[in-house]
């Protein structure tokens, strides 16, 4: 048996690869036919972010968000800085504070909205409670949170753990406080109840394949109201500012932005929206994305050494899809993924650093389909190679 073993014919290197060997989960990969000097022609290149046709850049790119993400008429969307974890941030320094307030998350981005809340807020006087998991590839007991008399911050769909809510019944119907969602790696290939939720946040370089650096904020009604009648214990750092005069700065949700932004980024995130208006808009993007996760699922089921980090079903992402690999060891599975990146076959597709060994492929609606087919013989074969 040994002998056999030891004598057996290696599998055939495949020999097609990826168009685009760009799997991560963000910076994620440009969109199919993306040309930098198509953005190059039209970006606002040297201009001041205050003259007029900066502003209406910036004017164009929250209205089109607003109704490619068909947002509620009464919902307002706003350019920020610093990612989706400046997004989070500015809502929490701005909003919390006459409620007590439930930190959910189930990765390690998640855990910082927890840490700022408990370490840095807490301080003057937030009542804050952590609801989070024991493993990666789980999700916390919604339904234990409170969403009928506290505030709720929450991570819709864990970058990093491959977990999603699978949707928002455990959010009450007649809620009191706010549910402040980040949606960094949801929005634009995840369907969200609107009606469930009051501020939504995320930034380019996920889903659209954006460049990094600006996040954004949408926010509903409620949260207008809360902006206007709560004057937070904290000082708020300038960039982080909603309100002027205990009134919502109008000017930040058309156009307006605090801090100097990249006109290049802005360019290319007008560029993302287009493209997504070509593949039908909102459903275009969420069937492609469902579709890309669709085409990982198949070939898992036929392979008993790859598993899914979260075991339910219902709950794994379409977006960042994450596996371990039962029978390798991590240096095997590091050395897997080393392989398959000097083959330029798939790069960064290592699972996070604090999650456990294995792979993290991104199922965004920037990537094609056709690679992610070209891809998986290459896992074969690269699980094969690992263990001679």
């Amino acid at each position: 048996i040994f002998f056999r073993k030891l004598n057996r014919p290696s599998m055939e290197k495949p020999t097609e690869k990826p168009q685009c060997p760009n799997f991560s989960s963000g910076p994620t990969t440009k969109r199919h036919g993306w040309s930098a000097a198509k953005i190059e022609k039209t970006a606002l290149l040297g201009r001041s972010h205050r003259c007029a046709p900066c502003k209406d850049a910036l004017l164009k790119a929250v209205t089109d968000t607003h109704r490619i993400l068909k947002l509620p008429e009464d919902w307002k969307v706003a350019v920020v800085a610093a990612s989706d974890t400046g997004a989070v941030e500015m809502c929490m320094w701005s909003m919390l504070g006459p409620r007590g307030c439930d930190i959910v998350h189930m990765e390690n981005f998640g855990q910082v909205w927890w840490h700022d809340a408990d370490q840095q807020l807490r301080k003057s006087g937030l009542d804050c409670r952590e609801f989070t998991v024991e493993n990666y590839g789980e999700l916390p007991k919604l339904h234990e949170v409170d969403t009928k008399t506290r505030d709720v911050v929450f991570t819709w769909n864990g970058t990093t753990s491959g977990v999603k809510c699978p949707n928002a019944d455990w959010i009450a119907d007649d809620r009191e406080g706010l549910m402040i969602c980040d949606a960094t790696s949801a929005i634009f290939a995840m369907p969200l109840p609107y009606e469930k939720l009051d501020v939504i946040t995320y930034s380019w370089q996920k889903v659209l394949g954006g460049e990094a650096s600006h996040g954004m904020v949408c926010i509903g009604p409620r949260a207008v109201e809360r902006l206007e009648s709560w004057t937070p214990e904290w000082p708020i750092p300038k960039i982080f500012r909603m309100t002027k005069n205990g009134k919502l700065d109008e000017a930040l949700f058309q156009g307006f932005i605090i801090n100097t932004i990249s006109f290049w980024c802005l360019e290319d995130y007008l560029d993302c929206l287009e493209w997504a208006e070509s593949l039908g808009g909102l459903e275009g993007l969420i069937a492609k994305s469902e579709a890309n996760a669709a085409v990982l699922a198949k070939y898992q089921a036929t392979r008993p050494w790859l598993e899914y980090l979260c075991k339910d079903e219902a709950c794994r992402s379409n977006t960042g899809v994450c596996f371990t690999i039962a029978d390798r060891t991590p240096d095997q599975v590091a050395k897997m993924v080393k392989l398959l990146d000097s083959e330029n076959v798939a790069y960064d597709i290592n699972s996070y650093r604090t999650a456990p060994p294995g792979l993290r492929i991104w199922c965004g609606s920037s990537v094609e389909a056709a690679d992610l087919e070209k891809l998986l013989p290459w896992l074969d074969w690269a699980h094969e190679q690992v263990a001679m």
